[in-house]
């Protein structure tokens, strides 16, 4: 269960790491990065599908 909320986290570091690398992108040569924003989206979208999900398992669990 640690290891679980560990990479909850991670997914959000990861989207973080998408957006930035978009931005740099769009920044420095005027292009979208439509494939690092749909990373992070559906980083962020992970991590709270991950999150009610193991929320719905410790409640099964009691």
């Amino acid at each position: 269960m640690r290891y679980s909320k560990f990479f909850q986290y991670a997914y959000l570091i990861f989207a973080i790491l998408f957006i930035y690398d978009a931005i740099n992108k769009y920044v420095n040569e005027g292009v979208v990065a439509y494939t690092s924003l749909l990373l992070a989206a559906t980083a962020v979208f992970m991590f709270f599908f991950r999150r009610r999900f193991a929320k719905k398992m410790a409640n099964k669990d009691q």
